[in-house]
């Protein structure tokens, strides 16, 4: 296969991008008249007048939805200011823009290949996580067609690794850890026509860390894709995976980044082979200030994430010891230890999943449920029931850079009583 651009001369795997615009960029006044039409209104909230059902009724919000989304990281933000003057050209054209993008993407490649252990020519730049295990999974199935077409996978990996598996799928299950059965992994990977295994690196839902390595000696010589959305720039990501993806909005980047690495010596086959970008992989026009801003972010994110992660564990361990004191009738669920360090899930009986994610947000605190009407789907919670646990009345907590100790105690202060009166609104 052919392979995505490599680094200009002098721009290494170990660039460190720090915004400067240098005599090459192009000289673009963007702010030299004033846009004909407000564009005000784009920018209404929903504090100015919306449908929403859930009204916030305090004036301080604290932001405990990190799995979901960071906000962006301030050398994210710095970067793609900068770069929308100069990273707006297509980058595979021969003209002076277009070579300042070219450069400019590079950089870019070069920074999040260093940051997942890979060369650049093995990391491919797509629009989502999502669009990143699609790509790989098909790609790499594709080429193994001869062999087979059964992705073995566990029950609780993303719903983009179940869908692009499909009926052509060997699911393995979990304990109630949420964790891969190692020996069924083994015994489903070493069967007659398997094209590939994907294993997440952590779960997104309840943080436990699947068993990688272990996984991936397992899978021979079949291809292991990993899934490590939640673990990069959190947590470690194990040694012996073959192909990778991740998803830039987890780290603090611009949403609309995901990133593909493909190791040396896996085969692929492209679903878009006459697209010259990417390989195929990932056709379309690249985003080049949002491929920077996501560089910039996973670069500080990994220079701050051994103490984040030792304030988060603490903070994490804290919250579980005082729900499962502080709550009666609840199961705090996932690996107390070996997890990633910024993740907790609880399930409480008798409360309904959506009508405490909506008390929390009227009292300031953002969380995520797995519960249908919290997650648009019309069931509960696929890795819950993997796990075979409360699938109903669950609760995720994940924190992010912004978040404080005392955001954390006012959330455990606040939610035994909001509990409490949700099941006395239902007679418990």
């Amino acid at each position: 296969m052919s392979t995505p651009p490599t680094p200009a001369a002098g721009h290494s795997v170990g660039v460190s991008l720090h915004w400067s615009k240098g005599h090459d960029a192009p000289h673009r006044d963007l702010h030299s008249s004033t846009p004909s039409h407000s564009t005000e209104h784009l920018l209404a909230t929903a504090s100015e007048g919306s449908t929403c059902s859930s009204v916030s009724l305090v004036s301080e919000r604290t932001y405990l939805d990190a799995a979901s989304a960071e906000p962006m990281h301030p050398a994210a933000r710095e970067m793609l200011l900068s770069a929308v003057d100069s990273g707006w050209a297509d980058p595979v054209r021969l003209h002076h823009e277009g070579r300042t993008a070219r450069l400019l993407l590079d950089n870019a490649r070069a920074v999040l290949a260093d940051a997942v252990g890979v060369r650049p020519d093995e990391l491919y730049l797509t629009t989502s996580g999502t669009a990143a295990i699609q790509a790989g999974l098909t790609a790499v199935r594709a080429a193994r067609s001869r062999v087979g077409a059964t992705i073995v996978h566990s029950a609780v990996e993303h719903s983009a690794v179940l869908h692009t598996a499909g009926e052509a799928a060997a699911e393995v299950g979990v304990d109630r850890l949420g964790r891969v059965e190692l020996a069924a992994f083994t015994d489903a990977v070493r069967r007659p026509g398997v094209a590939v295994a994907a294993l997440q690196s952590a779960n997104h839902e309840v943080g436990t860390r699947q068993p990688v390595e272990a996984a991936a000696a397992a899978a021979g010589d079949v291809p292991l894709f990993v899934d490590a959305s939640a673990s990069v720039g959190h947590d470690v990501v194990p040694a012996g995976w073959s192909v990778l993806a991740a998803s830039a909005h987890k780290w603090g980047g611009p949403a609309g980044v995901g990133l593909l690495a493909v190791k040396k010596g896996t085969r692929i086959a492209p679903a878009w082979p006459m697209d010259e970008r990417e390989d195929g992989l990932s056709p379309g026009f690249p985003n080049v200030p949002n491929a920077l801003a996501a560089a910039a972010a996973l670069q500080a994110r990994l220079a701050e994430a051994e103490e984040l992660g030792k304030q988060h564990r603490a903070w994490i361990d804290e919250v579980r010891r005082r729900v499962a004191a502080d709550i009666p009738d609840v199961e705090v669920v996932g690996d107390a230890d070996d997890r990633l360090p910024h993740i907790l899930t609880f399930s409480c009986l008798y409360v309904d999943g959506e009508a405490l994610v909506t008390a929390l947000d009227a009292e300031g605190f953002a969380v995520s449920s797995g519960s249908a009407c919290t997650s648009s789907t019309l069931r509960p919670s696929h890795v819950l029931a993997a796990m075979g646990v409360l699938t109903h009345g669950n609760v995720r907590v994940s924190l992010g850079r912004d978040t404080t100790h005392d955001e954390v105690q006012r959330f455990c202060a606040v939610l035994p009583g909001l509990v409490q009166r949700i099941r006395a609104e239902v007679g418990m």
